[in-house]
């Protein structure tokens, strides 16, 4: 990408020249997952969480056809408020670059744009996966492809739960990316701190993440990711009960409506949204808290690598 289609802030562009830490942010978060105004001050929020810990953030989208790695107040109150702003996945990127559109970065996109610009860490909230009757379906996210070929370590609270978890951890072992429980020797839930399914590798501090990543490096090898599957604490879990009924129903009514492809994960989650009484949508925010928080430490240990 030139100089024009890929700009950093000041800020960011700064951080890296002086090897400070930094933190990618994806965007699809504040336009297509909160209400607003609620939108914004979590944006907002996210952003200080990294700098208390010591990091600088770098919220990513694309604007008038140029992708931002940082974004300022102006860039990131348009972003929450512009109901033109599209949802970009990587594949994306380049029709949205050369048709001069705005969009927000789905996790593809912003680990692809973070991983171009030298940001090694990247936070968010559940990856995408593989969803449920797959054999039918085929229908997998573009999260996992492009992380099996983009060196970045990212801090998720696992997957989204509405889709096959194990049939997702297994394509993500034939796709050799790295997963590492945080503190946990279970992979996460997204909404709930245990999926049930066991990880091979825990880890308990932020050194030790980046003695991984630095094994990575010296191992060469695939350019694969790394996640740091950090759950979400158990007191603010969603109801696990509350969960597991919603989300039946959920799949009932799906099926029944006949929606399938790109229309299942957004009504998944809408439905458990609504049916949870927003608790769904606090347990995903927590979670997201605490996967910033965790990846801004992750950033500090590395930045003197």
């Amino acid at each position: 990408m030139s100089d024009t289609t890929l700009l950093l802030s000041e800020e960011v562009r700064e951080a890296l020249d002086r090897r400070r830490p930094v933190v990618a942010l994806e965007s699809t978060i504040i336009a297509h997952g909160l209400p607003s105004p609620r939108n914004l001050r979590v944006a907002e929020e996210l952003e200080e969480v990294v700098r208390t810990a010591g990091a600088v953030p770098a919220t990513i989208a694309v604007l008038d056809g140029r992708a931002l790695v940082g974004l300022d107040k102006s860039q990131l109150e348009r972003v929450a408020n512009d109901d033109s702003v599209r949802k970009l996945g990587h594949r994306d990127l380049a029709p949205a670059l050369a048709a001069g559109a705005s969009g927000a970065t789905t996790v593809s996109a912003t680990a692809l744009l973070a991983a171009r610009t030298g940001l090694r860490i990247f936070a968010t909230g559940g990856l995408g996966g593989v969803h449920r009757e797959w054999t039918t379906t085929q229908d997998e996210s573009a999260d996992l492809g492009l992380l099996a070929r983009t060196r970045i370590t990212v801090v998720c609270a696992g997957v989204k739960s509405i889709l096959d978890v194990p049939a997702t951890l297994q394509r993500l072992e034939t796709l050799g990316v790295g997963i590492l429980g945080y503190g946990t020797e279970y992979f996460p839930g997204f909404y709930l701190s245990s999926s049930g399914e066991p990880v091979d590798w825990t880890v308990r501090t932020p050194d030790e993440v980046v003695a991984v990543m630095r094994a990575q490096d010296a191992l060469g090898g695939p350019e694969a990711a790394l996640l740091v599957a950090n759950p979400v604490a158990e007191c603010e879990q969603l109801d696990p009960a509350l969960h597991d009924r919603v989300l039946a129903d959920a799949l009932t009514e799906c099926g029944e409506r006949g929606i399938a492809g790109q229309g299942v994960t957004p009504f998944l989650l809408d439905y458990l949204a609504r049916h949870s009484e927003g608790a769904s949508l606090e347990a995903n925010l927590a979670a997201v808290r605490g996967n910033v928080r965790l990846a801004a430490e992750i950033a500090v240990a590395w930045a003197p690598a």
